[in-house]
């Protein structure tokens, strides 16, 4: 119990002082876990804890969408990519193909591999 409560105060901490390409980074690696959760739920008939999990992917997905800044034209295409996803999830969550999901998973991985390299080019830019 005391444990959990560090690890939550210590999420709590590194939420209020992370910048906005450090929030979108927590926010693309707690997506990519709860995705993994939900597959693993899923395959060991767990349904109920593998349907939490999808309806937070999804809130997720919802809040990388509503933070977006569409002045921009890579915004619109982010907001496309990840109305593709969220319908993706809600695919999963109608038909149960395990392929599915595993595809909004290699994209999670793969944004969350993405945004890494991008705060550390910025950072590296900074520091010059």
């Amino acid at each position: 119990m005391i444990k959990q409560n560090y690890q939550l105060q210590y999420q709590k901490v590194k939420v209020e002082t992370a910048s906005p390409g450090e929030l979108t980074l927590i926010l693309y690696e707690e997506l990519y876990r709860r995705l993994n959760l939900s597959k693993h739920q899923f395959v060991n008939n767990d349904l109920d804890q593998c349907r939490e999990n999808l309806h937070r992917s999804r809130a997720i997905i919802l809040e990388l969408m509503v933070t977006l800044n569409m002045e921009y034209d890579l915004s619109n295409q982010l907001y496309r990519l990840y109305d593709y996803y969220l319908r993706r999830v809600n695919d999963f969550i109608v038909g149960r193909e395990i392929e599915v999901i595993d595809e909004v998973i290699e994209f999670s991985k793969g944004m969350v591999s993405t945004w890494k390299q991008a705060l550390q080019i910025v950072k590296s830019e900074t520091a010059q």
